[in-house]
């Protein structure tokens, strides 16, 4: 019986810890929220060709526009020129799907919304509320795909180039470290979203 007392005692205590440790702020956490603009597209369907489809269009958008706004310096800044390109996206985004036969229409919104934990192969952005770039495709009811707009970390990914390892523009070293560190807070990420997940 006191073993298992022990048992139990210890393993509440892990669990109490490991809590702790996923709901205590790393430093540059916080703020990263407000640093970061998300791109998130969204497919009509679930359908291989819908699925195609925003791929497609997630090309375009980063090919034409990642490199305007790669010359920003602050999420604010962003968030200014998608504001002012915002007519001209959604049509660079409406030609991609006439061009490949579609009649969809196309829905760009700057909004707040949630995302999960994400790992973009070295770098692990942590579940929370950021500012979001959506793109809607026709009825939106199909598997999204996301990444950080600003600063430019998918732009590479997406159209084929390498990452340079450099710190992005707008993240300071220690928020860079923070979603940078090879998986390291990834599990602690992940931690934090179930607790979130039990509490709301």
């Amino acid at each position: 019986m006191k073993a298992e007392k022990k048992i139990f005692t210890y393993a509440l205590t892990l669990l109490c810890a490991t809590l702790i440790l996923a709901v205590v702020p790393v430093s540059g956490e916080e703020a990263l929220y407000d640093n970061v603009l998300r791109l998130h597209v969204i497919a009509n369907s679930d359908s291989d060709e819908d699925q195609a489809l925003k791929l497609a269009v997630r090309d375009e958008i980063l090919a034409v526009y990642g490199d305007r706004l790669a010359d920003c310096t602050s999420k604010e800044e962003a968030e200014e020129k998608v504001s002012l390109l915002a007519a001209e996206m959604t049509e660079t985004a409406q030609k991609v799907i006439s061009d490949r036969g579609y009649s969809y229409g196309v829905r760009l919104t700057l909004t707040r919304e949630d995302y999960p934990t994400r790992v973009y192969e070295d770098v692990t952005m942590p579940a929370g509320e950021y500012c979001s770039l959506r793109i809607i495709i026709g009825e939106g009811a199909g598997e999204n795909w996301w990444c950080v707009l600003f600063p430019p970390m998918c732009v590479s990914n997406a159209i084929g180039e390498e990452a340079d390892g450099s710190i992005p523009v707008g993240l300071s070293a220690s928020q860079y470290k923070l979603i940078s560190g090879n998986g390291r807070y990834a599990v602690r990420f992940k931690i934090l979203e179930i607790v979130e997940d039990i509490f709301n």
